[in-house]
């Protein structure tokens, strides 16, 4: 697949609103973790989830460019396994 403008806006544009999503659950305030990092945060949760939503069969064509409700889910549930794992992780090293 190759990745134009439009698909790096698209993926943008998925990132900040599942990271935002997540934040805003999480953190139960208004901006969530801010700007950049729910940006991160959402990047990072929508390739786990897509993996993971592609891995198990779940809602299927993640891999079409467009801005649609499966893609901010599978954002949202990869940015809250990322946070998830974040947690564990800072609990285990103190």
């Amino acid at each position: 697949m190759q990745l134009s403008w439009y698909g790096v806006i698209v993926w943008l544009v998925i990132g900040l609103v599942g990271g935002t999503l997540a934040g805003l659950i999480v953190k139960r305030g208004k901006r969530g973790f801010g700007f950049f990092a729910n940006l991160g945060l959402g990047l990072a949760g929508a390739l786990i989830g897509g993996f993971l939503f592609r891995l198990l069969g779940i809602l299927p064509n993640l891999d079409k460019i467009s801005i649609s409700a499966r893609d901010i889910v599978a954002s949202l549930a990869g940015s809250i396994l990322v946070l998830g794992l974040l947690w564990l992780w800072r609990r285990r090293t103190g």
